[in-house]
């Protein structure tokens, strides 16, 4: 599967990228590299094939629930974006165990980046810390991430490939399906009182999508990176700051006590962590400068 004649010099050939869940931030990263690299993208849905054609994709039909749909991946990209999220149930990620196998029948891939998130650290108390900080998950999702985390890494030390960790926080965007906090404040969703609020993380999808660009790019082996803006805001703030630029009511607050009957068990998981990430090594050994590196720069925009 090459983009020209067959004895074209290696040098003039595009590096092949398989993106691995190309679902929203997937598409917006083949935005940004079409025409630089030749795109693979992974699907279980066939009515997609027409949308990732267009986009500048290579469609491939597989699932990750279904390790012999995996097969024909083996020796077909250079590099690896593995976006999908592990499945809703268990401690494990089976479908990331299954894609590393397909991938291990050929050793033609020299780098991985996955796409992991913030929660594998569990509450931290509010404490802003740097991605040194042991794991602490304590949510079945969380703890799926840290398997996912693990096999990745492995796999990287055993075949020797580059594999990068983004641990990446809540991802917003005005254009972005459920991406911004207007549907949320005009449904008077409660934030929690002051007193009993939590720090939260956020990122841009445009950020997001440069984010593992750079990291295909110049991420370190074996390395993780804080996938997150500049902003320092508690929950009720950030929804304070949305309602002001939205021109929406500020949503009404309420103490942690009164919050199991008026929300949602995940809901009430996203107010149970506090964390603030510390963002200096994505900038400065990726060097990405953030388009939108706070959320009122972001929502504004």
């Amino acid at each position: 599967m090459t983009d020209g004649p067959t004895d074209a010099p290696a040098r003039f050939k595009r590096p092949t990228l398989l993106i691995v869940g190309c679902g929203e931030i997937g598409m917006r990263v083949v935005r940004l590299l079409r025409g630089r690299w030749r795109i693979l993208a992974l699907t279980s849905n066939p009515a997609r094939r027409a949308e990732l054609r267009a986009a500048g994709a290579v469609p491939l039909l597989g699932n990750l629930d279904a390790a012999a749909t995996l097969a024909r991946l083996a020796g077909l990209a250079d590099a690896v974006l593995h976006l999908a999220p592990p499945p809703a149930a268990g401690g494990t990620d089976t479908r990331t165990a299954n894609l590393l196998h397909a991938l291990a029948r050929h050793g033609r891939v020299r780098r991985i980046v996955y796409a992991s998130t913030s929660g594998v650290y569990g509450d931290c108390g509010g404490a802003r810390f740097d991605e040194t900080r042991a794991v602490a998950p304590s949510t079945e999702r969380a703890l799926r991430r840290v398997d996912a985390e693990a096999r990745v890494r492995h796999h990287g030390r055993a075949f020797g490939v580059r594999v990068s960790i983004l641990r990446i926080p809540g991802i917003y965007a005005p254009d972005r399906p459920g991406g911004h906090p207007r549907e949320r404040l005009a449904r008077g969703t409660p934030v929690l009182a002051a007193d009993d609020d939590v720090y939260t993380n956020h990122i841009h999808a445009d950020d997001l999508a440069r984010i593992c660009v750079a990291a295909l790019a110049r991420a370190a082996p074996q390395r993780i990176y804080h996938a997150s803006d500049d902003t320092e805001l508690k929950m009720g703030d950030y929804f304070d700051l949305a309602a002001d630029l939205a021109g929406l009511p500020r949503p009404p607050r309420m103490a942690r006590s009164d919050a199991p009957a008026r929300l949602s068990p995940l809901q009430m998981s996203f107010l149970s962590e506090s964390r603030r990430l510390d963002n200096r090594r994505l900038k400065r050994e990726l060097r990405l400068r953030l388009r939108y590196p706070t959320v009122r720069d972001g929502l504004a925009a």
